[in-house]
């Protein structure tokens, strides 16, 4: 049954008991949240979400959705049952009641009807294969980034999300900030003259193999389910560095590990920003090598992507340049742009919020869950800044230049740049 005809039957139901049965409920007392009065909202117009792999980042996410009055928080899975008891002690006490429910396997919070969507902040490794899951399960989602660990998963997201009609919002809250969102519109609407550069700041640039650590003892499956935290990555022994996020935190997993090399992690934000600035069109055609601590790209219309090892202006971490003929700016996580020219802002007034809060971000993703329209963390807009950045992380590899054809999605008589646009996965987790 579609979410529309659940939510039709739910408001007959409740206009019979007003209308038909009022005379035989009257002594029954009726909270005024089930009648959306006194702030609440009905439960009918509420969105049912659970939760996927809540951990440091999915906690302040999770954080993010709960005060929101049309969200009901309703269950949580994931592979350790410490973080299933944190999480779900957190959702209780935020509702007053002990409602939520808790799974190790994901897919069964994807199996429940009354979900209409789910959280996805499990580590990279699980984002792609979590998130198309839900889709083919007829949820949408807001999912934490990096989205994809290459450029195979990046099409095939795009394109069953397209498919499954499924509202998909990456984890990318900058594009709801009103100085990057700002930046971005001089950029694109030729505010700045025609566009030659967009800086990127990646926060470092590697792209190292997955590692092998020392096997370790294997926790029983209850506690922590370490097959299930592999999931579609190739398998290797137990060891809790690598359940820790030491891997991630290294850089580490270019191909066939648990992320997409080091470019991804802040790149997933930076590019992606600078993918808006060019009004989110296909990723660029040409990347190099790194030569004196900048990375350059080039898309078809000759505007150069510039991913750069060190900031600028000092305006906070993730920042971004784009200039023109006539004029540039740069924005960051201070909440503050710096401007070529006064004029450009043409007396308008641009809010200043410091620390990139993603409440603005998932709020977003409530409104076009209710009215099915696409958010601005999109999947194909995260589908074409994470192809730059997974290219540009196989020219970092090689160390060379590689081309990309966007019509074929390949890259032009490089057998081993095309090797890596994907990896093989783990049974049963292949797309």
């Amino acid at each position: 049954m579609s979410k529309k005809t659940n939510r039709s039957s739910r408001r007959q139901f409740l206009g019979a008991v007003s209308a038909g049965s009022a005379a035989a409920l009257a002594p029954m007392f009726i909270p005024a949240s089930a009648l959306g009065r006194d702030g609440h909202v009905a439960p009918s117009e509420r969105v049912i979400v659970g939760g996927i792999g809540i951990g440091r980042r999915g906690g302040y996410d999770l954080s993010c959705f709960l005060p929101q009055k049309d969200v009901q928080f309703v269950a949580v899975a994931d592979i350790k049952e410490k973080r299933r008891g944190e999480v779900k002690n957190i959702i209780d006490k935020h509702y007053g009641n002990e409602k939520c429910e808790t799974y190790r396997d994901f897919r069964e919070v994807l199996d429940r009807s009354d979900i209409d969507a789910v959280l996805i902040a499990t580590g990279p490794n699980w984002h792609a294969t979590a998130a198309m899951t839900a889709a083919k399960a007829g949820k949408d989602m807001y999912c934490e980034k990096p989205v994809t660990k290459n450029i195979s998963q990046s099409l095939i997201l795009a394109d069953t999300m397209r498919r499954a009609g499924r509202v998909f919002q990456a984890g990318t809250q900058r594009r709801n900030l009103p100085h990057f969102a700002f930046a971005c519109e001089l950029a694109r609407t030729g505010k700045l003259g025609k566009l030659q550069k967009v800086y990127a700041h990646p926060a470092g640039m590697q792209a190292l193999m997955s590692g092998w650590l020392i096997p370790e003892t294997e926790p029983d499956k209850d506690v922590v389910d370490w097959d299930m935290y592999l999931g579609p990555a190739a398998w290797r022994p137990f060891n809790k560095k690598l359940l820790d996020g030491f891997n991630f935190e290294k850089g580490g997993g270019f191909v066939g590990a648990f992320n997409g090399g080091g470019v991804l992690e802040w790149g997933s934000h930076c590019v992606d920003l600078c993918q808006w600035a060019v009004d989110d069109c296909l990723p660029p055609v040409e990347y190099n090598a790194p030569k004196d601590g900048e990375l350059m790209a080039r898309y078809e219309n000759g505007t150069q992507l510039i991913f750069r090892e060190k900031g600028w202006i000092p305006l906070g971490s993730c920042p971004v340049r784009f200039e023109g003929e006539t004029g540039w700016v740069e924005a960051g996580d201070s909440g503050k742009m710096v401007l070529s020219s006064p004029e450009l802002l043409a007396g308008r007034d641009v809010e200043e919020i410091g620390g990139y809060p993603a409440t603005f971000h998932v709020r977003d993703f409530l409104d076009c869950v209710k009215t099915r329209s696409q958010p601005k963390g999109n999947a194909q807009a995260a589908c074409n800044a994470h192809i730059a950045c997974h290219a540009a992380n196989i020219a970092l590899f090689l160390g060379r230049q590689v081309n990309f054809d966007n019509a074929t999605n390949s890259f032009i008589n490089d057998e081993e740049a095309n090797r890596m646009r994907s990896e093989a996965l783990r049974e049963p987790w292949r797309l």
